[in-house]
């Protein structure tokens, strides 16, 4: 067991390490991304489903941030969730035997993130804020409060906000990595090949673990034979990141998280067992 605790806080530095330096990124572009979504609010969701297949965990915290600001709707930040995919990626890349799938894979997530994106800004209206832009501090008398506040934006509010993912995600991590410990991998690869009618349910609860390990996982299983298509499309489809853990952090959004979290599982696992089902009947 030392080594997964080894294994999980490693993990969790190198999140820490990645998503400050996305904070730290995004606190000078942040203004910038979200006023190009506000002025095409008419295609934001195909933005966001666009923005979601970059293969990195910041955009869905960009997302989870703008959306907590109440700068994009629910249909965009779920559009960006939906199309997320982490390092799945690059795992595939890895395997030219699974090369053909990766393709279809990012139209499935692409397509069908921008009709859940629709769709709920069609039945959930919500008011958007303005974004202004900052006060300039030219006074003498403010230079020095200005500073104060760049410091506060661009290295406090960001560490902050990582030392609390880092405690999530260790969490997360320790009893993901003893899970697997006491279960071994071997073993779970079978128990998916021999339930493969299961694995679309499992694969959509390990995508809900907010880690980019959830993803290579998931990847790693589908190169093994463990995991079917239509099981890792489900997967992936709610492997947001670290955006829906985001959202926990505020008393305003917890809700919202949840129901964030049952709309994207629900909505997979529809799409991935319609996918196994085809794949199954086709061959």
């Amino acid at each position: 067991m030392l080594d997964v605790f080894l294994d999980a806080l490693l993990d969790s530095l190198k999140v820490f390490g990645i998503a400050f330096l996305i904070y730290f990124i995004l606190s000078f572009v942040h203004d910038k991304i979200t006023s190009i979504f506000q002025k095409h609010k008419k295609i934001s969701p195909i933005l966001g489903a666009s923005c979601g297949l970059i293969p990195e965990c910041g955009i869905s915290i960009l997302g989870a941030d703008m959306y907590q600001k109440k700068q994009i709707t629910l249909g965009t930040v779920l559009a960006i969730f939906f199309a997320c995919s982490d390092e799945a990626l690059f795992i595939l890349f890895s395997d030219a035997t699974k090369l053909i799938y990766v393709i279809p894979l990012l139209l499935i997530k692409f397509g069908f993130a921008c009709l859940l994106g629709y769709f709920m800004d069609c039945i959930y209206k919500e008011k958007i804020a303005v974004v202004e832009e900052e006060l300039k501090l030219d006074c003498c008398d403010h230079h020095h409060k200005g500073e104060e506040k760049k410091i506060e934006k661009h290295l406090l509010h960001p560490l902050f906000h990582c030392l609390k993912i880092f405690l999530y995600v260790f969490i997360v991590n320790f009893f993901f990595g003893g899970l697997i410990y006491f279960i071994g991998e071997e073993a779970m690869i079978q128990f998916l090949q021999q339930n493969k009618w299961l694995a679309p349910i499992f694969s959509g609860l390990v995508g809900l673990i907010p880690n980019c390990s959830a993803s290579v996982l998931m990847s790693e299983l589908f190169l093994m034979n463990g995991l079917s298509f239509g099981a890792l499309v489900t997967g992936l489809s709610v492997n947001a990141g670290l955006g829906v853990l985001y959202l926990f952090k505020f008393k305003e959004t917890r809700r919202k998280a949840i129901s964030m979290i049952f709309i994207l599982y629900g909505y997979a696992l529809v799409i991935g067992y319609s996918i196994f089902g085809i794949m199954e009947m086709i061959g």
